[in-house]
């Protein structure tokens, strides 16, 4: 059974701003996989403890898809999205 999928802002803004058709349909893709099963994802600990990011790749290149998740209601946040360059210190933010 699929969770419940909201955005943030943050990664609304990112996603509206992809350009490329092949990188829109893989982070969907990735969306829909987190959607089905978000134990798939990595938690991460420290500062980000709430966070968990699952990687896919797209056109070669690493992408994280950042979300948290509320186990009670079944609901999953997409809270971030971007290659791995820079991507932590982007969220700490």
């Amino acid at each position: 059974m699929s969770w419940e999928v909201r955005q943030t802002r943050r990664f609304a803004r990112v996603y509206k701003k992809l350009t490329h058709p092949i990188l829109v349909a893989d982070t969907d893709a990735a969306v829909a996989v987190v959607a089905n099963n978000p134990d798939i994802g990595e938690r991460k600990k420290g500062d980000l403890a709430q966070l968990w990011v699952y990687k896919f790749r797209s056109q070669g290149q690493l992408y994280l898809l950042g979300y948290t998740r509320e186990d009670a209601v079944r609901l999953l946040y997409l809270e971030a999205l971007g290659p791995h360059e820079n991507f932590y210190r982007d969220v700490k933010r």
